[in-house]
C-alpha cells in the first residue's frame, strides 16, 4: 500500500516562503507523476503543480514564477514544493498526489496559513 506523507506547512507572513516535502513509501517503483494539489475553504480542490518521474513540469498559472516542484530521493519518490513569494491568496489544506498504474494516491494534507 503507498502511503504518502507531506509535512513543511505553517504559518508564514505575506512574501515569505515555505518548503513542503511529500515522501512516499510502501513502494518499490518510481512512481508516474508526483503533484501538490490545495484546497481553499470554501473552495474545489485544484493542482498547484506536477511532476512526472522524467522531471516535466507543470504549474498552475496563479503560482509561475514563484513555486518550484521538484523531485528527489533514490527512485525519486520525494517531492518538494517551493513556495516563494506567498500571498493569502495560498493559503489552504496542501495535498501530495501520486498515480501508479492507473490509481491515485494521496496524503492527507498539510495546512499552510500565510497572514497579511
Amino acid at each position: 500500500q503507498v502511503q504518502l506523507v507531506e509535512s513543511g506547512g505553517g504559518l508564514v507572513q505575506t512574501g515569505g516562503s515555505l518548503r513542503l516535502s511529500c515522501a512516499a513509501s510502501g513502494i518499490v517503483f518510481s512512481l508516474n507523476t508526483m503533484g501538490w494539489y490545495r484546497q481553499a475553504p470554501g473552495k474545489q480542490r485544484e493542482l498547484v503543480a506536477s511532476v512526472t518521474v522524467g522531471d516535466i513540469t507543470n504549474y498552475a498559472d496563479s503560482v509561475k514564477g514563484r513555486f518550484t516542484i521538484s523531485r528527489g530521493g533514490g527512485i525519486k519518490n520525494t517531492v518538494y514544493l517551493q513556495m516563494n513569494s506567498l500571498n493569502t491568496e495560498d493559503t489552504g489544506l496542501y495535498y501530495c498526489n501520486a498515480g501508479l498504474f492507473g490509481i491515485n494516491y494521496w496524503g492527507q494534507g498539510t495546512l499552510v496559513t500565510v497572514s497579511s
